[in-house]
């Protein structure tokens, strides 16, 4: 077996027991990455040289390591890291190496893992497709043809192909559970405020949380418990005498109470009409979760696209790139939110923000009596490079998002914590989405295990 096919939990394993060094971990996943990437667009920035020589500086395994300890991962191209060239996906920052490193890479850098680089991202994260002009796109490596989605598209693809056993992403929209399901692993976005770095609670909205994403369920939870370690906030997913290579998802979820819907909140708006391969893997998910008590979930949510919209402007308003050169940015897209946002009245955003809140009442007053509900992942098949865009007019590049993905933003708004797990495999791995209760990470942990054990191994893309 090859070091990428150990996954997260495997590997952390072999490098504390000190069967694999982090250099050997290391040179691997750069290996990986020189003979796929290209091909790929999973990274914008690969940072061999300093990757080796921190992997080196870790010596032997100590006698309690961190839980990251030695592992190859990469810095979504949001993550500020020193030194490191940091450009947000956009032409405004492409000569931009910052001086001091955002939370989360110190947080992973004091839980051990070793920065190989920077993953592709699209202008500022704002889209649900990753492609700008300052790298070439995130490509799915089930059908290069077609795009992995966004924003954390590279994080996606450098998992899902086996460049790195696991990344950290963000989630403002879907970001990470959106090309997660574009490209058949698991996405994983935890509640507002579950931890204390990258929680949401400074976000506009409180819309945007780091998580992670990895091949299986166990590896994403193994992260997040990571993640939760880093910072000084209380987050018991084990019971006491696990291990810590017994995550929240080893664990039986016993009988529980599943709401499923296809409905969502863009429905009426634009056309949310399931593909094939999408209504056929939300009906195979229902059909593993036989042992439970599944009932039809009655939600018909009101008001969203325009509280949605208005907070996405009012989030872009923030970029900072002046008025006068906007024409640096990516692409038409960015551009447009922030002018769009800059315009927007205080009384409009103020009106959008208690809008959510009474949005994100109702949701959970919804959900409530169900301990998880299920959704599909994505109403459309990954779509041509390009094809958001085609059109070249800001708004309809807008409706086509909501189109591919409209099950995963209001997640976002709800404050909920949501995974998406591959549960068909025929031609490619196709996905569902679980949302659990606020604080509910480890209930939907267990019952996305129990889906990937039902669904059987998954396959690798045949690069």
């Amino acid at each position: 077996m090859e070091l990428h096919e150990l996954g997260l939990i495997g590997l952390a394993e072999a490098l504390r027991a000190g069967e694999v060094t982090p250099l050997e971990a290391v040179d691997h996943a750069l290996g990986r990455i020189a003979d796929h990437d290209a091909r790929l667009g999973a990274f914008v920035e690969v940072t061999a040289d300093r990757a080796r020589d921190a992997a080196r500086a870790l010596g032997a395994p100590p006698a309690d390591p961190p839980p990251l300890w030695g592992i190859p991962l990469a810095d979504k191209d949001l993550t500020a890291r020193a030194g490191v060239a940091t450009r947000y996906g956009s032409r405004a920052f492409a000569d931009f190496v910052p001086d001091a490193s955002d939370p989360l890479a110190v947080a992973l850098d004091d839980l051990g893992a070793v920065s190989v680089g920077k993953t592709n991202t699209p202008e500022f994260g704002l889209t649900g497709y990753t492609e700008s002009l300052i790298a070439p796109p995130a490509r799915n490596p089930w059908d290069p043809a077609t795009g992995a989605g966004g924003s954390s598209g590279g994080a996606a693809v450098a998992v899902a192909a086996g460049l790195l056993p696991a990344a950290p992403a963000s989630d403002g929209g879907g970001s990470s559970r959106i090309p997660a399901a574009t490209v058949g692993v698991v996405g994983l976005k935890p509640s507002r405020g579950r931890l204390a770095v990258g929680s949401g609670l400074d976000a506009p909205g409180g819309l945007a949380v780091a998580g992670p994403i990895a091949r299986s369920v166990a590896d994403a939870a193994f992260l997040l418990d990571a993640l939760a370690a880093a910072a000084p906030y209380p987050y018991a997913t084990r019971a006491p005498g696990e291990g810590p290579f017994a995550p929240a998802a080893a664990r039986e979820p016993g009988r529980l109470r599943i709401g499923v819907t296809t409905a969502t909140p863009w429905d009426g708006w634009t056309d949310t009409t399931l593909s094939a391969s999408s209504r056929a893997a939300y009906e195979r998910a229902i059909g593993l979760l036989s042992g439970h008590d599944v009932a039809e979930l009655d939600w018909r949510p009101r008001g969203y696209p325009e509280l949605f919209t208005t907070i996405w402007r009012a989030s872009a308003a923030r970029i900072p790139v002046a008025d006068d050169a906007l024409d640096v940015l990516t692409g038409p897209l960015t551009a447009w939110l922030v002018r769009e946002g800059r315009a927007l009245t205080a009384e409009r955003v103020l009106g959008a923000y208690q809008a959510a809140t009474v949005f994100e009442r109702e949701t959970i007053t919804a959900f409530a009596p169900y301990d998880v509900v299920l959704t599909p992942a994505l109403a459309r098949d990954p779509q041509p490079i390009g094809w958001f865009g085609e059109a070249g007019d800001p708004e309809a590049d807008f409706a086509r998002q909501c189109q591919y993905a409209p099950h995963t933003s209001f997640v976002n708004v709800a404050g909920l914590p949501a995974i998406t797990v591959p549960v068909t495999t025929d031609r490619r791995p196709v996905s569902v989405q679980l949302i659990g209760r606020p604080g509910g990470e480890a209930t939907i942990l267990a019952l996305a295990a129990e889906l990937e054990s039902r669904r059987g191994p998954l396959p690798w893309p045949p690069l």
